[in-house]
């Protein structure tokens, strides 16, 4: 089933949005929640989370790219849930991931940084567009799908350390790139 008519089916309050949803996105939707997660209980509550807020949102939002606005839901769902299970301990996995970020992104999230987190959004996308594909492609799988190093390797058919080695060029060049816009982190 096409987007558009998934869409329609939440305009129209049929309760088939869901289940079509589910049926072309669930898996997506599983393996974003559980590269953050790690947890497949925690995941699943995660996605079922996501619908619900896709059910309340749609209408009035009509989602244009409909697999990067759920991408973007359970994302921020998971990494919610992440932080209220682990307020208090450390969780190596993202918190690893997070870490490597440190560096060239502040990790601030009061209010008042809202607008300076936007500018910081907007340049890292003009950044990405700098990039090689392969480069933007690494990148994007490791800090916004969650993927580990290994996982990237397999994908790339190089070794973990070569994945790591490329991720940290990256993030200097993207430190670099802040610094020559400007951006005081």
């Amino acid at each position: 089933m096409e987007d558009s008519e998934i869409i329609a089916l939440f305009f129209n309050r049929n309760e088939n949005a869901i289940k079509e949803t589910d049926k072309k996105y669930g898996a997506f939707c599983r393996k974003l929640a559980f590269n953050i997660l790690s947890d497949s209980e925690d995941s699943e509550e995660c996605v079922n989370d996501t619908y619900f807020k896709a059910w309340n949102l749609i209408p009035p939002q009509k989602p244009v790219k409909f697999m990067a606005w759920l991408g973007k839901i359970v994302r921020n769902t998971a990494l919610n849930i992440y932080t209220k299970l682990h307020a208090k301990k450390r969780f190596n996995s993202v918190e690893l991931m997070l870490d490597e970020l440190t560096d060239c992104v502040p990790s601030q999230t009061t209010f008042e940084k809202e607008i300076e987190d936007r500018e910081i959004s907007n340049a890292i996308s003009c950044w990405l567009k700098t990039l090689e594909a392969d480069d933007r492609y690494l990148f994007i799988r490791r800090y916004w799908y969650g993927e580990s190093a290994e996982e990237l390797a397999k994908l790339q058919k190089i070794s973990a350390h070569a994945i790591t080695q490329r991720l940290y060029r990256l993030r200097l060049k993207l430190k670099d790139y802040f610094e020559k816009e400007g951006i005081a982190l």
